[in-house]
This record gives C-alpha cells, sequence and structure tokens, in this order.
C-alpha cells in the first residue's frame, strides 16, 4: 500500500508538472521588457496583479522570436513583448476591425503601439475574415476569447478562429490563452452578459483544432470570486477568477 505522505509527493509531483509555480523564474529578456522606460507607468503599475513576467515565461518568450498579441486591447502586453523579442524578433499586434468600429480609442491604441516599436506591425483585418501571418512562434490572447462568443459574433467565428491561429503558428508553437472563468459547466452562455468563459468550454474548442494542452497555471485563480458578476463591476473589477492556458500546436 502506498503511504499517504508518498501520495502527497505523488500528488504535488503531478501538479508542479503541468502548472507554472507561482514563483517561477522570469527570464532576462522578459525582466529587462519589464523595465523598458518606455512603457507607461499605468502599465507598470498593473504589473503585480497581472503578473506579465510568469505569463510569459510560461509562453517560452524568446529572445528572436516571432509573436502575436491576438485582440491587443489597449496594448498591455505588445509593449511587453516587444523589447522582449528584441530588434531580430517581430511583434504583430491585432486589433479587429469590429472592435475599432465600437470604439475609436481601440483604433487609436493600436497606431499608437505600432508608432512606439519599430518591431511591432499593426493588423486590423475583420475577425470575420481572419488573415493572419504564418511561420509564428507565439500566439497569445488576454481577457478576449470569451468575445469570440459574443451575440454579435457569427456562429462558428471561435472554430474559425481557432483554426486560423493553428494555422498560423509553426510546429511547437504556442497558443497562450489567459480569460476570466465562468461558473463550471456553464460553456459559454454567459460570454456576452459576463465577458466570462468556461475553461472546460475553452479547452474542447481550442484541442478541436488540433492543439495540445501543455499547460494550465493557477497564478490568476481567486476562489474568493463567486464567478457570477460581470467583470466589470467594481467590487470584482480587477480581482476576478482567471486561467492561464498553454497550448501546442504539435
Amino acid at each position: 500500500m502506498t503511504s499517504r505522505p508518498m501520495l502527497s509527493i505523488l500528488a504535488a509531483f503531478a501538479v508542479g508538472a503541468f502548472a507554472l509555480p507561482v514563483a517561477a523564474e522570469v527570464p532576462a529578456n522578459i525582466t529587462a521588457a519589464l523595465a523598458d522606460p518606455a512603457r507607461p507607468a499605468a502599465d507598470s503599475a498593473r504589473d503585480a496583479a497581472r503578473h506579465p513576467g510568469e505569463i510569459l515565461a510560461l509562453a517560452g518568450v524568446k529572445p528572436g522570436a516571432k509573436a502575436l498579441d491576438f485582440i491587443i486591447g489597449g496594448g498591455y502586453f505588445t509593449r511587453i513583448l516587444s523589447p522582449a523579442v528584441g530588434p531580430m524578433g517581430k511583434v504583430y499586434a491585432y486589433q479587429p476591425a469590429e472592435f475599432i468600429a465600437y470604439k475609436v480609442s481601440y483604433g487609436e491604441d493600436l497606431k499608437a503601439v505600432a508608432g512606439a516599436y519599430k518591431n511591432v506591425t499593426p493588423l486590423n483585418g475583420s475577425l470575420g475574415a481572419l488573415d493572419l501571418p504564418g511561420d509564428l512562434d507565439l500566439i497569445i490572447t488576454v481577457q478576449n476569447y470569451h468575445d469570440l462568443h459574443l451575440k454579435s459574433s457569427p456562429a462558428g467565428a471561435a472554430a474559425a478562429i481557432d483554426a486560423a491561429i493553428f494555422k498560423a503558428l509553426k510546429p511547437g508553437g504556442v497558443f497562450l490563452i489567459v480569460d476570466h472563468a465562468a461558473v463550471d459547466g456553464s460553456g459559454t452562455t454567459t460570454s456576452d452578459s459576463l465577458h466570462r468563459i468556461d475553461i472546460a468550454a475553452v479547452k474542447k474548442e481550442v484541442e478541436g483544432a488540433g492543439f495540445k494542452l501543455a499547460a494550465e497555471s493557477p497564478l490568476l485563480r481567486n476562489p474568493a470570486d463567486p464567478r457570477t458578476q460581470i467583470v466589470f463591476d467594481p467590487a470584482i473589477r480587477g480581482k476576478t477568477d482567471q486561467f492561464i492556458l498553454k497550448f501546442v500546436k504539435p
């Protein structure tokens, strides 16, 4: 019979082999990118809560890499990716045409980021006809995957976009997703109303496109979040329960 201490050790090993430790070492290129004086002070002030260093360490961002920030929002992660991949690397910053049409500032944010970094190329095509560059090492999307299931999105949008992302990555390429967690078993039913998505639904969709789940980090999990409030509610904003999933193209 296996002893209880041995079971605990085996369980800890199993979790550790699959999850990123909270205190994971952040490589020098990412540490330097976080300290880049070109970053807005407002961005740097959010680092303690968002853990971008550990997230990009999990993604395996290396100098010379070709990366795509999928739906950049205000450009927070694009501004870190650019110096992290360095002058020999390339970053594509994608802001959907639909987002820009909805809110003018999204287009302004895209122009600002592209204008500030020489190795950043802006992309603003439609989600409905996604045309991404190929041979990428990494695609990251943060707090945006649920948007593929908004009521305004066409039927089958998520599957088509996952397929386009799979095609854009080279073999061994990483698709990293961070998003607000919904109640277990809720699927995509609260994606529009609460801007959340069930982690199981994300895994099923992305693996259905051909990806393999390589790691899952608990770094941004918050068990105090009931996952029943819209993420913009002041009572929970900035403190939502979030999951981090790393998928790899075989």
